[in-house]
């Protein structure tokens, strides 16, 4: 098999199996424990947050560990929202955020919050002049770095400075981002930032929610004054040391490993247009993550293609929501005004560590023909 899922899910580095393996071996005690073995755990812990720390240039005590960005996104968005609410219940966040964020948002509304929806582009930008409307009483933007289906690279730094300029907060939900680009909670001007291990060779169920000092915030997991009284619950000690493991990883091979990714891409995207000529590449005129391509090809609805390329051995994943025998077209290639037509036929392409240049001509002369498989027998574009 060839993986092109890398978005979805890295597999686990070498050097991260090998630490929490030694971990849960060898640290069993509760890291909250006065004894010796305790503080063993404990600095292990805090050994990662540093870590964790240094890859999105954040100071060690900003660091919130959770287990994983849908968590993160929650405990940022709600957490947030209910230390602000005294200045007002409205929060906004954008038509193209990850699920999590918008769960979140569904869960603030319940309780009597508002929550506008910031507008998208052609081109998957958040435009920042989009933020002027954004009525009195509007406490929040959050806004993703990098978005997990197009790789289209937000203009984070300006949204955040305008929304400063009115007062607001910015959660930022940096998971695809996170050792793909460089990313630095500071310039971005972030007063919340949200990461996922799994999403750069860590393992899932471990991720971090970085929260600026002086940002309020209330916990959502209570009872207890774990993560500085942040977040409650006994830290997952084996998990937020391979989480700490990956990121030091991901931060050193950063950007030879981007420039190498973006070689790659830009290869595979000739390729592809040489193989299917009427495909439709989104977010191709933004800034876009090195690894990333999501492309719709006419007539060759992404149910169909996902089968023929899994027959082929090629993993991808879907552009489009498949149910009951049905395909409904993303929301963000909805909230890119992208066709029904063209939406249902896309699928996202998504390079790592392993892919190589024979992978991205195998995979790009698979599509073709699978493509060409798919309008056969469907009756589609060019059959």
């Amino acid at each position: 098999m060839i993986y092109f899922d890398h978005n979805a899910s890295t597999p686990v580095l070498p050097e991260v199996v090998e630490a929490m393996r030694d971990c849960l071996a060898g640290l069993p005690a509760n890291p909250s424990s006065a004894h010796r073995e305790g503080q063993r755990a404990r600095a292990a812990v805090e050994r990662a947050r540093a870590q964790v720390a240094a890859l999105v240039h954040a100071r060690p005590d900003e660091v919130v560990f959770t287990s994983g960005g849908t968590e993160g996104d929650h405990a940022g968005l709600i957490g947030a929202a209910w230390a602000l609410e005294p200045r007002g219940r409205r929060v906004a966040i954008s038509a193209i955020e990850h699920h999590a964020v918008h769960g979140a948002a569904e869960v603030l509304a319940r309780s009597g919050f508002e929550v506008a929806h910031l507008p998208v582009g052609t081109d998957g930008w958040v435009p920042p002049d989009a933020l002027d409307a954004l009525p009195a009483g509007t406490t929040l933007v959050a806004v993703m770095l990098a978005n997990n289906e197009t790789g289209v690279l937000q203009p984070l730094a300006e949204i955040a400075r305008r929304a400063h300029a009115r007062g607001l907060r910015v959660l930022c939900d940096a998971v695809q981002a996170a050792g793909k680009v460089p990313v630095d909670v500071e310039l971005l001007g972030a007063d919340y930032l949200v990461i996922s291990g799994h999403k750069f060779g860590g393992p899932k169920g471990a991720g971090a929610l970085v929260v600026r000092r002086g940002a309020p915030f209330e916990a959502l997991f209570r009872g207890s004054a774990h993560e500085g009284g942040r977040r409650g619950g006994t830290e997952n000690v084996a998990g937020i040391v391979g989480l700490g493991v990956a990121a030091e990883q991901a931060g050193r091979d950063q950007p030879a490993e981007a420039r190498r990714l973006l070689r790659l891409r830009e290869r595979f995207e000739g390729l592809l247009h040489a193989a299917v000529p009427d495909l439709v590449v989104h977010g191709a005129r933004a800034p876009r993550l090195p690894n990333t391509v999501n492309a719709s090809f006419p007539g060759a609805r992404s149910d169909h293609l996902l089968m023929a390329l899994d027959a082929r051995g090629i993993e991808v994943s879907a552009g489009a929501a498949c149910a009951s025998g049905a395909v409904e077209p993303s929301p963000v290639l909805r909230a890119m005004q992208v066709p029904r037509e063209l939406a249902v036929a896309a699928l996202r392409f998504s390079l790592g560590r392993a892919s190589s240049e024979a992978e991205v001509a195998e995979v790009a002369a698979a599509v073709g023909a699978a493509v060409r498989a798919v309008r056969a027998a469907t009756g589609g574009a060019g059959a």
